[in-house]
């Protein structure tokens, strides 16, 4: 048993200043997770509707020394959804693929050590923690240091972009978000499919994502809890005070590093699946957003608050001409071969010779 419970919120009341941390009482299932041992708990991480896998990629074997040549294609670094894991036969598949067609570089940056500690930590390593271990791997390798070009599936694409706004050094050139979860959730739909069960991971999400949320303990443990943005409450204080997507968004207390940052990049290719049930609103896939205080119609990228008050950058990036779209007809994660191939060469290919063709 871990016992992980107990001591993360102890912790966190540490690292918070108090000299007596007080006992709080996490949520019931959320607790169960917290204190099984690591293999019960990746057990119901694949049982959970959470998991977003990418497919196995067909990929002929190519000697190392030809992928690593001077192909003048900046290296690749690739980062993972949730449930998924730089390990798992799929991803592994799909960084290698890159590497081929490039000619260059490419490597998944996993935020734990194996299959089962990467696939956990997407879960109970938050936000903020994922970034800084994420940044720490990304410089320890030589061959990153002059620059990298960066592709993001799912919930990975957090990752990239909370790597853009607090480090970005070295930096991302090019950043293509596949399905990216950039701007949050407001639900979670995929828990809740009719004559499916919840699971616990669902339950253990569900018993905080609403008023729980907005405070230090749980955003300080749930990586989802992070990126939560409850249309209804981000108006509020606590929202603001607590969410770790809140401050990225600069809806607080404005960091000018993290936009000074964010316009480093020179290209954001954001590609939507029209059908995504994993993401709400999808239209966040495209830097859309829920307008504050309702869960009506998503606003597309420019009618929304962080566009109109340039509060990170989204503007300037868009009116110098950096962001692009893309969009696949299915579901979350589903896209081919052939696409993923078409994104490459026009976002990371074509833009080694200067040029985006549109």
């Amino acid at each position: 048993m871990w016992a992980r419970g107990f001591l993360i919120v102890q912790c966190l009341a540490v690292a918070s200043g108090s000299s007596s941390p007080p006992l709080v009482k996490l949520p019931p299932t959320l607790d169960a997770l917290l204190n099984m041992s690591t293999e019960e708990l990746y057990r119901h991480i694949q049982e959970s509707p959470l998991v977003a896998k990418v497919a196995q990629m067909e990929v002929l074997d190519v000697p190392a020394d030809e992928l690593l040549g001077e192909s003048g294609v900046l290296p690749t670094v690739t980062a993972h959804g949730m449930g998924d894991s730089c390990f798992e036969p799929g991803f592994h598949s799909v960084t290698k693929l890159i590497a081929k067609h490039t000619g260059s570089y490419a490597r998944c940056v996993s935020t734990g050590s194996n299959i089962i500690t990467d696939t956990i930590n997407g879960f109970l390593m938050n936000m903020d923690k994922s970034v800084d271990v994420f940044a720490k791997k990304i410089r320890s390798d030589k061959k990153l240091k002059g620059g990298f070009n960066a592709i993001g599936f799912s919930q990975g694409n957090s990752l990239i972009r909370g790597y853009i706004q607090k480090y970005n050094d070295p930096p991302v050139n090019a950043f293509i978000s596949v399905h990216g979860t950039v701007m949050g959730v407001a639900s979670l739909p995929s828990c809740f499919k009719q004559g499916k069960p919840v699971g616990m991971v669902c339950k253990a999400l569900d018993e905080v994502m609403g008023d729980l949320a907005y405070n230090s303990i749980v955003q300080g443990i749930l990586f989802q809890a992070d990126y939560f943005r409850d249309a209804k409450a981000t108006s509020g204080k606590s929202y603001k005070k607590h969410s770790q997507i809140a401050q990225w968004n600069n809806e607080n207390t404005p960091d000018a590093t993290y936009t000074a940052n964010f316009g480093k990049t020179k290209v954001y290719a954001m590609v939507k699946a029209m059908q995504d049930t994993m993401v709400y609103p999808n239209e966040g896939e495209h830097w859309g957003s829920l307008p504050d205080g309702t869960y009506g119609s998503a606003l597309p990228m420019k009618d929304t608050k962080f566009y109109k008050e340039n509060l990170f950058g989204l503007k300037d990036a868009d009116e110098a001409g950096k962001i692009f779209y893309e969009t696949t007809p299915g579901n979350h994660l589903q896209f081919s071969n052939e696409q993923l191939l078409s994104w490459l060469d026009k976002y990371f290919m074509k833009k080694a010779l200067g040029s985006v063709v549109v």
